[in-house]
Parts: structure tokens; sequence; C-alpha cells
């Protein structure tokens, strides 16, 4: 039976708007020059404050991250849908036996929120994010924290996502990856990062996992 890990922000929904507005209000805030939602589609994947690193300095990663969830937290996480197909993709391979969990570098708490939310919460067994203050922002440590509390054979898990934290991620926890390509990261960021299998649609990815 398989047992498939699925990153949340841009392969199982799409968070672009919510994420990129709640950072243009966190720019906001510290006085930063306004940047287009589509000059900000780079921070979908990475842990948030590595991204406000890149954005405003480390000196000041942190205070923007607080401004970060004051927006996101209330508005920002429903600014978000669901790729189309998502659904029915879950259903069949939920169908033909595989476990289903959910690994996003993004705080728990909302994830539980969002699945809620979009009617994903039932397809899954298991559900995985950081915490607050950071814990298991990074890929690799919630892989290797998800992996030691499901207790799952890694010889028969892959882990599903559309960013290269996703694919490095799934490397060192020794985990087969499969990447996505209807979501934030290309072709060329996902092959470097030493992703073999790609899928461009659902139906491909199906295909790939079962």
């Amino acid at each position: 039976m398989r047992q498939l890990f699925f990153d949340l922000d841009g392969t199982l929904t799409d968070p672009k708007l919510g994420i990129t507005r709640c950072i243009q209000y966190a720019l906001e805030g510290l006085g930063e020059p306004h940047q287009s939602t589509d000059a900000l589609t780079w921070c979908i994947g990475p842990p948030l404050k590595e991204s406000f690193d890149r954005l405003v300095g480390p000196e000041r990663s942190s205070a923007a991250v607080e401004l970060y969830r004051e927006r996101f937290a209330e508005t920002g996480l429903f600014e978000n849908e669901p790729y189309a197909g998502i659904h029915d993709t879950l259903a069949y391979l939920a169908g033909q036996g595989a476990t289903l969990y959910v690994a996003s570098s993004k705080p728990l708490v909302f994830v539980e929120r969002i699945l809620e939310r979009y009617e994903l919460a039932p397809f899954f067994d298991g559900v995985f994010g950081s915490e607050l203050d950071g814990t298991r922002a990074d890929k690799s440590e919630l892989l290797e924290y998800a992996l030691a509390m499901t207790g799952v054979d890694v010889t028969i898990s892959t882990m599903i996502g559309d960013r290269e934290h996703d694919a490095i991620g799934a490397r060192r926890n020794n985990l087969e990856f499969v990447g996505v390509l209807y979501g934030y990261g290309d072709r060329e960021e996902l092959k470097t990062a030493g992703a073999q299998r790609l899928a461009t649609t659902h139906e491909e990815l199906q295909t790939l996992l079962i």
C-alpha cells in the first residue's frame, strides 16, 4: 500500500492571492516599496521567514512574519482555492488503497483550517505542519518528523510537491519524489533538486503514484 505525502501550497491548493497580498501588507507595514503579486510568487513554497530574510533582511524578518500573520490569520488563508481536479485525484488514490498525508511548511494551525474549509481534510490520515515559532518549517525536518510519527516504510512512500524544498526534503529522508508542474516550481528547478518524475496534469500524477 502506497504512503503518499502531499505538500499544500502549489500542490493541493493555489494560495497565490493570499500569500502575496499578506506579504504586500507586511512590506507596507515596514515601509518597504510595493511589489506586485507576480513579483512575489517566488515566495510560495519556501519557509516564510526565509522569504522575508531576503525581502527585508534577517534583522526585520521576524517583525515581517508577525505583520504577515496579522492579515493571513483572518483573511489571507482563505484567499486560496483547490486546484481543479484535486478532489477527484485524492479520491482516486484513496480508492486504490493509498494512505494520504499532508506535509506542509505552513503552520499546522493554518493547514488544518485550509483543509477543512475546502473539504480536503477527509482524504488525509494525518496532517503535518510547522509550529508558529518556526519549528519544522524546514521541509527536511518536517518529513523526518512525519515519518517518525507515522512509522511508514520509506520504500513504499512518496512525497509530492511543486518546489525544490519538497524535492530536497524527500531526498534527505530517502523518499521517492514526484514533482507537479502546475504549481510554482518549473521543470528546471525540480530537476536540479533531484526530481526524476514530473506530472503536468492530475491524470499524469495518478499514473505516476499508483
